[in-house]
Parts: C-alpha cells; structure tokens; sequence
C-alpha cells in the first residue's frame, strides 16, 4: 500500500510537538495517547492495526496486535482521517523532554529499525512490525533488549528521541554508542554490543558494562538523554546506591 503524502511543521525546542497536515480523506497513524490536538474535520478511530494491508483478516490483525505487545506498545494504533473540505490539522506531542525526528522511508530504503518507544506517529501506509536482533549478546545487554520495532514504506515517520538527536553517516566505519543511546538505524547497519574496556573501567568507568557497536553504510539516530537515564537521575540517592553496589561488586570479584 503507498503511503499517504502528509505536510508536517516540528514545533518547540526542549519538549517538541509534531503537527501533520492533512488533505480531505488522508490518515496519519499514531501512538494510542499521542495525539495533543485535532482541528475541525478531523475523525479518530482506534484499531487493531496498522492500516498497511487493508485486506489482512481478523488473524492477520490479531498476530499483529499480539507482535505490538511483545514489543511493549499498545495494541491498538489510532488512525486520524480528515474527512471535511479544505485543509486540516492533528498535532502528537514527544512523551518526554527530546526531539522529534521527521523520517522519509521512501528515501532511506524503505525501512528503518528503531527502539521500542521510539515511534510516535506516521502516514498510513506505514507498516509496523516486530525486528528481532538475532545476535544473542546485544538483545540480552543491548539496552533495548531482544525485539525492536521496524518501520517500513514510502512515506513519512516521525521518530521520537530523548534529549538532543545526533544522525550520523557510517560510511564502513564503527560507531561505539552507550546502549541507551540508540534511537534507530537504517536495515543494513550491523547492531552488536562489546564489553567497556577493562574490568575497572566497567564497574567505575559509568558507562555501563557494555558497549553498543554501529557498523556498517547508512544512517543511524542517538540520543543524548535515553529515559533510562533521565529516571535515573531523578531518583533520590541512585547515583550513591550505584556507587555503592559498584564497589560491592568489584570487592567480591576481588575477593574471589
């Protein structure tokens, strides 16, 4: 299915809004919860689907719901369709402080893989499917886990990261990225982790255990502030509790 060619202006700074227009009968898809406001004409319904393969029947919806779960989204996607005269609008706001970045897939190969909550919104057409990292060590202590979401089309998406966005161009060469850090990343980039140096540099470096490892020819997204980090530092006494259960660690590797 082509993907509908929606209109779209980026507001804000430190907490951005994306707001999408839409001719008569276009649909933008998003995030259940997303959406801050809708204009005159616009219609909202909820499904259990994406909208990519109309034809898909209830099992096709089912397995894609089920798929939306394991990923720890919602099931149901939200589809906004303008069904007035003229022009219309419908704005979906970041979940937390960051960046919203705009994505054509048509030019980026047709898909892009991203974290698990990264996805806010996109022109229906847009498919949304579970991405599996089949290498075993980045999905245990990749930051994100096993299972990614993968984006796939002709058309526009829009991504959201946390803190500032960084896109960077690989060109054969090895980017090596905190594990929270990773937005997404072009189908073709090679996604692995390796360990933080020695084991003094792992336990009190403050980078984590491990490290993940972009390579390959295409884009990739960072982020400078993952949740993670941000729920981090708004915990009372996280960076002490670290600390000291560093320490704890490293004495008993010593003393073993």
């Amino acid at each position: 299915m082509k993907s509908h060619e929606v209109d779209y202006k980026i507001m804000g700074h430190d907490i951005q809004f994306v707001e999408i227009e839409l001719d008569p009968d276009e649909t933008v898809i998003a995030e259940a919860g997303a959406m801050m406001y809708m204009k005159e004409g616009i219609e909202f319904k909820t499904k259990m689907g994406d909208g990519s393969e109309p034809d898909k029947g209830l099992f096709g919806k089912l397995l894609s719901a089920a798929s939306r779960k394991i990923t720890g989204e919602s099931i149901f996607i939200t589809h906004f369709t303008h069904r007035g005269m003229g022009k219309s609008h419908v704005a979906f706001a970041a979940p937390y402080p960051g960046t919203i970045v705009p994505a054509n897939l048509g030019k980026l190969g047709g898909t892009v893989i991203v974290q698990r909550d990264a996805f806010l919104c996109a022109a229906l057409g847009t498919k949304i499917s579970m991405h599996f990292n089949r290498k075993l060590g980045a999905g245990f202590f990749g930051g994100e886990g096993f299972i990614l979401q993968k984006l796939q089309g002709d058309g526009m998406v829009f991504i959201h990261a946390g803190g500032t966005l960084m896109e960077h161009e690989l060109n054969g060469e090895t980017l090596r990225v905190d594990t929270g850090c990773v937005v997404g990343f072009q189908e073709g980039i090679n996604f692995d982790i390796e360990r933080a140096g020695n084991l003094k540099s792992m336990v009190f470096g403050g980078e984590g255990l491990f490290l993940a490892t972009l390579s390959g020819h295409g884009k990739v997204w960072l982020q400078s502030m993952p949740i993670r980090k941000l729920i981090d530092q708004l915990s009372p006494g996280s960076n002490n509790s670290r600390k000291e259960s560093s320490g704890g660690l490293l004495n008993s590797l010593l003393e073993s």
